[in-house]
């Protein structure tokens, strides 16, 4: 785990831990309320402690707790209200109440959902400041909670909203790299398809002069076939079931080389080494065309989210059955927005290509305090 993830990690918690601590104080207070005032004022802390539990188990059980939330403080309030018992609002319940009204808008399906249950927390809500009429306050502990309501509202909506752009953002990338592997899709079965039929041309020519060259030439047609075949595979699968994809023919190491040696010219020096084990044959073409995109992904980010960097580091490697491409600036502060594919919608394209091949993309910091793009490949 990074050093932004880590840190990530403790803000949730610490702000988790800030919302509880936050609630427990009004529940002290409630408690001290219903001792002051006595009758049926104790059921009130009783809400409190539900509304307190559903937050902290909101995750995991958000629609189940936000109902038994709101038929718990439905009950204490028509419980108080019909004695005729002058009570008070709790607040540890009232904020419990608000906090998941939040959660609700911003996490439940379908938005249809979402919506019925947050007018029910105002429902609730509203029982809860006619109900427990305080010496005549009711009408202005409505507006209050009202206020609070259209609050928790807002941001629960606001967040939902950002929530589903985001989404959509993501879904839109991977429409348009399916759309460019169809297209690669022909290119794909031109390079192969030609080849076939020059190979077999070739064999017709040499038949009458040479029949013993013949089987060769058909081993040869038979093993362009295969490749086509599996390449074509790949790509058609990804198309459908996001597993599996083909790519552009005809891209070779040279042209890493070429695509570091333009990003030098005009941007921070790349220092790009190549492996041993690795070369044009062990790599397959799909595989290759891949790595040239994951390469120029990683680049064109180091030139918008990285200006000061004063150089990168980038090499292909092969460790046993797999190959792996790293892509490291230095000089420069990680860019947040680009923290675990977040920002980056180029690089969740890039994850795309990677993982349907059946490799692993990663982004984020690096022990060294350097931002680093990993891409591994499984050899065939």
């Amino acid at each position: 785990m990074g050093e932004t993830k880590r840190l990530l990690y403790w803000v949730r918690r610490l702000s988790e831990f800030a919302m509880l601590g936050w609630l427990g104080l009004m529940l002290m207070l409630d408690l001290v309320i219903a001792a002051s005032t006595g009758g049926l004022q104790w059921l009130v802390p009783v809400c409190g402690v539900v509304g307190i539990a559903a937050v902290a188990l909101r995750r995991g059980h958000r629609p189940d707790g936000f109902a038994v939330m709101l038929a718990v403080s439905f009950c204490t309030s028509v419980a108080i209200g019909s004695v005729d018992l002058a009570g008070v609002p709790g607040m540890a319940e009232t904020g419990s109440l608000l906090i998941l009204v939040i959660g609700v808008l911003r996490h439940v399906q379908p938005v249809r959902r979402a919506a019925a249950l947050a007018c029910a927390g105002l429902i609730v809500l509203m029982a809860e400041a006619l109900g427990r009429d305080y010496h005549g306050a009711g009408l202005a502990f409505s507006f209050l909670l009202f206020a609070g309501w259209s609050m928790a509202a807002g941001v629960g909506g606001y967040l939902r909203f950002q929530q589903e752009r985001r989404t959509e953002a993501v879904h839109s990338v991977r429409r348009a790299e399916r759309l460019e592997l169809a297209r690669e899709l022909h290119d794909l079965v031109a390079h192969h398809v030609t080849g076939i039929v020059v190979q077999a041309q070739a064999a017709r020519t040499v038949a009458e002069a040479s029949p013993e060259a013949v089987l060769p030439a058909l081993d040869a047609i038979a093993e362009a076939g295969t490749e086509a075949l599996t390449s074509m595979r790949r790509m058609v699968t990804v198309l459908r079931a996001e597993e599996e994809a083909g790519r552009r023919p005809g891209t070779t190491l040279a042209d890493l080389r070429m695509l570091t040696d333009r990003f030098s010219a005009d941007g921070p020096k790349v220092a790009f080494e190549i492996g041993p084990g690795l070369d044009d044959r062990t790599l397959q073409p799909e595989v290759m065309t891949t790595l040239h995109r994951v390469l120029q992904e990683a680049l064109t980010n180091v030139r918008k989210h990285a200006t000061r960097t004063s150089w990168v580091e980038a090499d292909l490697r092969r460790h046993e059955r797999s190959a792996v491409l790293r892509v490291r600036n230095f000089g420069s502060a990680p860019d947040p927005r680009v923290s675990r594919l977040g920002g980056g919608f180029g690089l969740v394209g890039m994850a795309e290509r990677v993982e349907a091949l059946g490799g692993r993309l990663h982004a984020g910091p690096s022990r060294e305090g350097a931002w680093e793009v990993v891409a591994e490949f499984p050899l065939a």
